[in-house]
């Protein structure tokens, strides 16, 4: 066994999914800190499972992250919400994809890419929030209407 390894992953994962949380959770989003570092947690430590049974079972290691991009997958699915007013919790539903890959890089070891893609995710959430505001209502303005919509 390699815990020292093992910490450190999940330590990491914890720290990475709380960066990615606390905006969640600061900008008011249902899936916010602890739901993000639940996911980054058990994404890692699902991989450290897959690790570990790899070195002992003959059976192919990609078989956990694989279920792992599925079942998160249909967990970001759940935060998706349509109604009149369009659709919503699309960026909750990335997130949740993208914070379980974050996982399963730091249960793989992948330090690097894991601080990479944290500081990446944050910078999009903050930065590329903030550039939405004017595209959208440069969008309103510039959308075209049926015959309809102009009279709701």
């Amino acid at each position: 066994m390699d815990w020292p390894d093992d910490i450190v992953a999940i330590v990491l994962a914890v720290v990475f999914g709380a960066a990615i949380g606390l905006e969640r959770e600061i900008s008011g989003k249902a899936a916010g800190l602890r739901t993000n570092v639940l996911i980054c947690l058990g994404a890692a430590v699902f991989t450290i499972i897959s690790k570990r049974m790899g070195i002992t079972a003959t059976a192919s290691t990609t078989r956990i992250a694989a279920q792992i991009v599925t079942g998160v997958g249909f967990l970001g699915a759940g935060a998706i919400l349509q109604d009149r007013g369009g659709i919503h919790g699309l960026t909750t539903a990335a997130t949740i994809w993208l914070v379980a890959s974050i996982g399963m890089a730091s249960g793989a070891g992948f330090y690097t890419l894991a601080v990479i893609s944290t500081f990446v995710a944050i910078v999009v959430l903050l930065g590329f929030g903030q550039l939405e505001k004017p595209l959208q209502r440069y969008g309103r303005k510039h959308k075209r209407t049926t015959p309809t919509e102009e009279q709701d």
